[in-house]
């Protein structure tokens, strides 16, 4: 059974592990060989109004997901998404399950209408789940970044809430 749970700083070794996975960091803009120490430095610096989680799978952190609210004053309706599953547990279900706590997140609780993400063109699954997930391509970024000597496309992503919260009439 996979939990989920919010990152503390103690998880950056089994965070650093994750991300050392070949076809997770190619998936991110991660570089390759992270070390511990740049998670514990980027768990410390998370920002109060970001949200960092991790999956776990028997105890072993699995994946994790990250809500990052836009912190310009027009743009706090809006929160970017990032995530990464060890290549081991790529296709059991860790992606849908932070997917699943980070919408609940965005729509019940940080009243947050549009969520973005970008995602490289290849990465047919991941594109698959968002998709699932309400997830729509709103374009396409040629030349987006440099993987294995290469220059990768990457589409841009974005859901709008499905069912934004609506204030109740005063009966005044």
């Amino acid at each position: 059974m996979i939990f989920i749970r919010r990152a503390e700083l103690s998880d950056a070794a089994q965070i650093q592990r994750v991300y050392a996975s070949s076809n997770t960091y190619a998936g991110t803009l991660q570089l390759p060989y992270p070390s511990v120490e740049m998670w514990q430095e980027r768990l410390r610096q998370v920002d109060a109004n970001d949200l960092v989680l991790i999956a776990m799978y028997d105890g072993v952190i699995v994946g994790t997901g990250g809500l990052h609210v836009e912190k310009k004053i027009r743009r706090r309706h809006a929160a970017s998404i990032g995530m990464g599953v060890a290549d081991s547990f790529t296709g059991r279900g860790v992606g849908s399950a932070l997917l699943v706590e980070l919408l609940s997140l965005a729509d019940n609780w940080l009243n947050l209408s549009r969520l973005e993400l970008t995602v490289f063109c290849d990465n047919a699954a991941a594109v698959h789940l968002y998709g699932k997930f309400g997830f729509e391509i709103e374009g396409k970024h040629r030349g987006y970044a440099l993987r294995n000597g290469v220059y990768v496309d990457a589409y841009a992503m974005a859901r709008f809430h499905p069912h934004p919260p609506v204030v109740p009439e005063s009966g005044l």
